[in-house]
């Protein structure tokens, strides 16, 4: 009798092993944009791609976020599982309690590992076919919308400062969502945004209306202060030369309190799945392991084996 229940106890307990395997899966919380932007988007196509790529060993839940300082902020209360994208500048500020985080410090940026870029921020000058303007110069007298409160209105205005053009450019008072239509009705002259390319309002306007995407000399971009961009021909309509622009990039992070295996098998899949996700948006052709150069702090070890296999170029800050 005592073999029998035995014999019982230790089949259940293989059961039990046998059932914990099969619905082991690691889970991690993404923390992106706000939802409707298309870094939110990009974080549905991950979470999807993490899923396939990894036979649904990984599971990854998409937060909203307002921003890319709460997701510096958030490293404070989070743990292993927790992944964040936003600039690297943003990186070295918390790191050294500058700027918005002045006051705000914590050790607990200092363990902020990067795991792997993502499209970067790209500025885009559009102005219609009609207007022909083809350099910066030739926006004098021109009417721009350039929106209000994001990053692409911000750096357009400084770029009109920088570039002399204060006095001879006229701002229109409008939301940016309204710029493909009123750059359709002769309202405004041209637009500037900001998003990964193709930017979706970019590929409507050249559609529609005929547009020319401005591009910046070696000069322009190294007086704005940010990372050259190259946006090859034919990514939008009409465009038959390579466009010259600035970009602010982009990473995902995590920090040391996420195991390596972890960081590798997330940095693996994602590089491994790229291909698929440009099947559903181009955005993601944008991206390589050259960018792997825009990261300015330390990469987790578990990413990092990652790209020492596949030999991809690293550097000491990376170490």
């Amino acid at each position: 009798m005592s073999y029998i229940v035995r014999s019982v106890s230790v089949a259940a307990a293989a059961l039990c092993v046998l059932g914990t395997v099969a619905v082991a899966e690691t889970r991690i919380t993404y923390k992106s944009a706000k939802a409707g932007s298309s870094y939110y988007q990009m974080a549905v196509e991950i979470s999807e791609a993490m899923k396939a790529g990894s036979d649904g060993e990984i599971s990854v839940t998409v937060e909203e976020s307002q921003g890319s300082v709460q997701n510096v902020m958030e490293v404070r209360a989070r743990g292993g599982d927790y992944v964040f994208t936003t600039p690297p500048a943003l990186i070295g500020l918390a790191q050294g309690g500058r700027a918005m985080f002045e006051g705000r410090e914590s050790p607990a940026f200092d363990d902020i590992r990067a795991l792997f870029p993502i499209p970067s921020l790209t500025m885009h000058f559009v102005m219609s076919a009609d207007s022909g303007v083809e350099t910066f110069e030739d926006m004098a007298g021109k009417t721009i919308l350039l929106g209000s409160g994001s990053f692409g209105a911000r750096e357009g205005a400084k770029y009109i400062e920088m570039f002399g053009l204060a006095d001879s450019v006229q701002v229109a008072d409008s939301e940016l969502s309204n710029a493909v239509s009123a750059l359709k009705n002769g309202q405004i002259d041209g637009f500037v945004t900001a998003g990964s390319y193709p930017a979706p309002n970019v590929i409507e306007a050249a559609a529609s209306t005929g547009v020319s995407v401005l591009s910046l000399s070696d000069a322009q971009v190294e007086e704005s202060g940010r990372t050259r961009l190259v946006i090859p021909a034919g990514t939008y309509a009409g465009q038959t030369e390579d466009i010259v622009t600035t970009s602010l990039p982009v990473v995902a992070y995590t920090t040391t309190k996420m195991d390596d295996d972890t960081a590798y098998q997330l940095t693996r899949t994602y590089w491994e799945t790229k291909a698929q996700m440009a099947g559903m948006s181009r955005w993601w052709d944008g991206v390589s392991t050259e960018m792997l150069s825009t990261i300015t702090s330390e990469i987790h070890p578990g990413a990092r084996r990652y790209y020492e296999e596949i030999g991809a170029p690293l550097n000491d800050a990376h170490m």
